[in-house]
């Protein structure tokens, strides 16, 4: 595909995506697979995942997805406490070779009772998360390897990027990236020869200039978590309405901005979605395909990976592909009715 013509306008579709320094080619929508994992929660009770979840048609949507042209695709091990990888896993089956998958590591958690329990930043755990996770993948490698603890002392992701290095001489990892929003703790990460990337929140109520500067700077890819804040920039969210109790976003934490404790989305934040709905519903796009067609106009970098939970959000966020990124003109549109 082309990417957008900027002395024309002309939108003609969105090109694959180099994966940083890894030599790694991506399609330019990932899928998230965190909703995939169902329900979860910690030792109080606050859910963690996004509600209940059909695991069939989980499955029914990564094969869509697949015939749709998406070749990357990101989870963790805690995403329902091994629940995600597992489905994963099985929908990839023999087609597991045609596409890059990521996951992460660092939370402690009991499959059995879907309960995340604690953090471990050692590199003993490390590699015992590793395995466990290439398990429940049924895999024998991991493409990009992350770091989920985003808040990690510096000086202990540096034995952990060595570790990583590690992984990749011995053909259990081709690449890894730490997921945070820290661009300084970005760069511990980005000294090793193959750390391919950073995960980190940017949509487009939620830029992240910084990052991305760092991804120029570093030859790293920007993979993009929350590309629809939360579901906000998704459409089918109302002022006030209310979420099921399994859903995280029923009882946000401080850092899951736009919903209020108990009271659904924020009319402040769908307000500024409001503003914003002409530009990013131009050239036939639904809400959700201008919220994405934002992230790949905002720089080459970028790779969003927008969750899903069915066949029809699997169709609707690969459809924003063909249509392509913004335009530079929508691009400045945005940040004037953003005023910013």
């Amino acid at each position: 595909m082309e990417t957008t013509d900027r002395t024309t306008d002309t939108i003609t579709g969105t090109a694959p995506r180099a994966l940083g320094r890894s030599g790694l080619s991506v399609s330019p929508l990932g899928f998230g697979c965190w909703a995939i994992g169902g329900e979860w929660q910690d030792p109080d009770g606050q859910p963690l995942g996004w509600g209940k979840v059909d695991d069939e048609e989980s499955v029914r949507a990564i094969h869509r997805a697949l015939d749709l042209g998406v070749t990357f695709f990101d989870t963790a091990d805690v995403y329902g406490t091994g629940h995600s990888e597992r489905v994963l896993g099985r929908a990839l089956g023999k087609r597991r070779d045609e596409v890059v998958v990521a996951t992460k590591w660092g939370n402690l958690f009991d499959e059995r009772t879907r309960t995340l329990y604690g953090q471990d930043a050692s590199t003993e755990y490390a590699r015992t998360a590793l395995t466990a996770s290439l398990a429940r993948l049924g895999t024998d490698h991991i493409d990009l390897y992350q770091l989920h603890l985003s808040d990690a002392h510096p000086e202990r992701a540096a034995e952990l990027r060595d570790l990583c290095e590690e992984f990749v001489r011995e053909g259990l990892v081709r690449a890894y990236a730490w997921s945070t929003d820290d661009p300084a703790r970005a760069a511990v990460f980005a000294e090793g020869e193959h750390c391919a990337g950073v995960q980190h929140a940017i949509n487009v109520l939620q830029d992240a200039p910084e990052m991305l500067a760092l991804c120029d700077e570093l030859n790293l890819a920007s993979i993009n978590r929350s590309p629809l804040a939360m579901g906000l920039l998704a459409g089918k969210r109302r002022a006030r309405q209310p979420l099921e109790a399994g859903d995280i976003r029923s009882r946000p934490p401080a850092w899951l901005k736009g919903f209020a404790d108990g009271s659904g989305a924020d009319p402040e934040w769908l307000g500024r979605v409001d503003a914003l709905r002409d530009v990013l519903t131009s050239g036939g796009r639904t809400l959700a395909q201008g919220a994405l067609a934002w992230l790949w106009a905002r720089s080459p970098r970028t790779v969003p990976i927008p969750g899903f939970r069915s066949v029809a959000q699997a169709e609707e966020n690969a459809g924003a592909i063909g249509k392509g990124p913004l335009t530079a003109g929508q691009l400045a549109e945005v940040d004037r009715i953003l005023g910013r």
